[in-house]
């Protein structure tokens, strides 16, 4: 009864710090929009009417497998308290040595899609591992060094496609990638396009899923994250674990950018989408760092991406979407620390009442 009452506790805790968020973002885009002089009701109907069209569900969904993938990585340094700030760089640059490397070899179908995805996760990877590298022989903060790289990450991408990638291009970007290097499409009984890229996000949630809860790593992964000094008595090596982490992260993060490399533009340009890394931190917050919560959170801002499309033809700043995206994020972090200190007290408050009982019949 006792196990029943705090399983049905947790299940509680871990749906309502993602619904005070949502509340609280609506409730703050209620206040913009009335102060723009637009009618809540009628805006939020008008964004529900058009993100359900077929058309655009698709779209919410092939976006959402690029914010599943960045989340992804996000979540796994999370788990061990380490913040990666840098999906944002390691996707672009994955990206771009990903592009230059599959439309340079010629190779069959399924190999050179391999190949590809090899390449940006390899880049992914080793760019992620800079960070690691100066945290754990350096102590440098994983927090600044992922930071900056984004910054790094930028400058050297357009170098490398200015100066060395794109010389003699007219487009200003790489070559375009051979068929065998795309994504084939589904086409829906609507005649729309979804991307088979989420079909390999959800064969990765589950495989990183069970390598979460059911590996050896997993454990260790989670151990280091919630005592650090307890998972070293018990032969965990905390130097080892941040620099796997990282460059899984990495590795994870480089496949944020093959949705959109493999699927829709198959060249790497200045113009190649941006932004999926910040989304991913807020996907993963969201999600409470686990695959199945980011699936839900992924949704969710593909679905509000798409949905704001028809604010600007409606006279209406389309930004207030980005607005309830940043108040999410802001409120899961005030919901995460309320519930934490919440559950803090309750556990203080148990072992006093626990403790009375022995205190009194030893007297």
């Amino acid at each position: 009864m006792n196990r029943a009452r705090a399983a049905g506790r947790e299940a509680l805790g871990v749906l309502a710090v993602p619904a005070l968020a949502l509340l609280i973002a609506l409730t703050v885009a209620t206040a913009l929009l009335a102060a723009v002089g637009a009618a809540p009701g009628r805006t939020y109907l008008t964004m529900l009417e058009f993100g359900l069209r077929p058309d655009s569900l698709v779209s919410a969904v092939n976006r959402a497998a690029v914010y599943f993938f960045a989340a992804l990585a996000v979540a796994v340094t999370f788990r061990m308290k380490l913040f990666n700030i840098g999906v944002e760089g390691q996707y672009h640059v994955a990206a771009l040595f990903a592009a230059v490397a599959g439309a340079a070899v010629r190779l069959p179908g399924p190999l050179h899609l391999a190949f590809v995805c090899l390449v940006a996760v390899v880049a992914g990877a080793l760019w992620a591992g800079i960070a690691a590298v100066l945290k754990v022989w350096r102590g440098v903060s994983e927090v600044l060094s992922t930071l900056l790289l984004n910054y790094v990450a930028t400058a050297l991408v357009a170098y490398l496609l200015a100066e060395v990638f794109a010389v003699g291009s007219p487009s200003g970007s790489t070559p375009d990638l051979p068929p065998s290097a795309r994504l084939p499409e589904l086409t829906l009984p609507s005649g729309d396009q979804l991307g088979s890229a989420t079909l390999g996000a959800v064969v990765l949630g589950v495989a990183v899923h069970l390598m979460l809860t059911r590996t050896r790593y997993g454990y260790e992964l989670k151990a280091g994250g919630l005592n650090p000094a307890a998972a070293r008595v018990h032969g965990v090596d905390p130097r080892r674990m941040v620099l796997v982490t990282m460059l899984l992260s990495g590795g994870l993060a480089g496949l944020a950018g093959l949705p959109d490399l493999l699927g829709d533009t198959y060249r790497y340009g200045m113009d190649f989408p941006s932004g999926a890394g910040f989304t991913g931190i807020a996907v993963a917050l969201l999600g409470r760092n686990t695959p199945a919560g980011i699936v839900l959170a992924a949704l969710l801002f593909g679905f509000l991406e798409r949905s704001a499309l028809i604010l600007d033809i409606e006279g209406i700043p389309k930004e207030i979407v980005t607005i309830m995206q940043g108040v999410i994020v802001l409120s899961v972090v005030v919901a995460y620390e309320v519930a934490r200190r919440v559950e803090r007290r309750r556990a203080a408050r148990l072992v006093r009442e626990q403790s009375s009982p022995a205190l009194e019949s030893a007297v």
